[in-house]
């Protein structure tokens, strides 16, 4: 029996409550949830961009993990890299992580036009942006540059949201529909190039790894906090104990887009 089944509830709230929640590393879920990955490996595929690029923006970097990664197996470092982040425990994290790879991390809110002047970069990148500002990554392109990008896709890990908030309406489920982005995306005149799409499995395997998830991925359950939905955070838990892992599924799709 692992050492989760033998802790009770409370203990494994509390511990849920209590890890860290800055940047995009998920190594505290090992053994605990599980997230099937998509097929075409961003971070591998962003690698090979960054080695051809001269003028990198990666958006809403959180604490710079995958650029980090990516960079550290490209090719050639680009001549100008530069990140932005909008939650400050995540821009003074990415600060931390990125400085020894040259990056300028930025602060800048997701929902404000970049700070750049227009053109300036010929590949943006972006792993999961909050949502994706198609006219300001237009702008700050240069003429015949890419946008690479793994956005979250439409109703994603949705079997756990309406577990704590109901049934949701349509146009929450699919508002982040990859042919509603592919319409937004050439309304600001970008090209698709590439747009592939997967629902991929996931597993949470105790209710402290939901908790977790839940106060990482703010926008699931908004305002969630452990005592506002402690009956449907006791239920979940039973229903773990008694059936094995909570299975819900991720949808995710990969963006490669050039400006006309």
């Amino acid at each position: 029996m692992s050492d989760q089944q033998t802790r009770t509830f409370e203990e494994l709230l509390a511990e849920g409550a209590s890890v860290p929640t800055e940047g995009w590393d998920f190594s505290w879920f090992e053994g605990r949830a599980t997230e099937e990955r998509p097929s075409w490996g961003y971070a591998i595929a962003l690698a090979g961009w960054l080695g051809e690029a001269g003028a990198v923006l990666d958006l809403q970097t959180g604490g710079g993990e995958v650029l980090d990664f990516a960079l550290g197996r490209a090719l050639r470092r680009p001549p100008l890299l530069v990140a932005t982040e909008g939650w400050p425990p995540n821009v003074r994290k990415a600060t931390a992580l990125l400085r020894a790879r040259g990056v300028a991390v930025v602060a800048s809110p997701e929902d404000a036009p970049l700070p750049f002047a227009d053109g300036a970069f010929d590949l943006v990148a972006s792993r999961h942006p909050v949502r994706a500002p198609w006219a300001e990554i237009a702008r700050v392109l240069e003429d015949g540059g890419t946008y690479f990008a793994q956005h979250v896709g439409p109703s994603s890990v949705y079997e756990l949201v309406e577990h704590f908030l109901g049934p949701q309406p349509e146009a929450r489920r699919d508002a982040r529909h990859p042919d509603r982005e592919r319409r937004a995306a050439e309304e600001a005149g970008l090209e698709i190039v590439d747009l592939r799409a997967e629902r991929l499995r996931v597993e949470f395997h105790d209710i402290a790894a939901v908790v977790h998830f839940l106060r990482k991925v703010i926008w699931m359950v908004p305002g969630f906090t452990v005592e506002a939905y402690l009956p449907r955070l006791r239920e979940l838990h039973e229903r773990i104990e008694a059936e094995g892992a909570f299975v819900a599924h991720s949808t995710r799709h990969l963006f490669h887009a050039r400006k006309s």
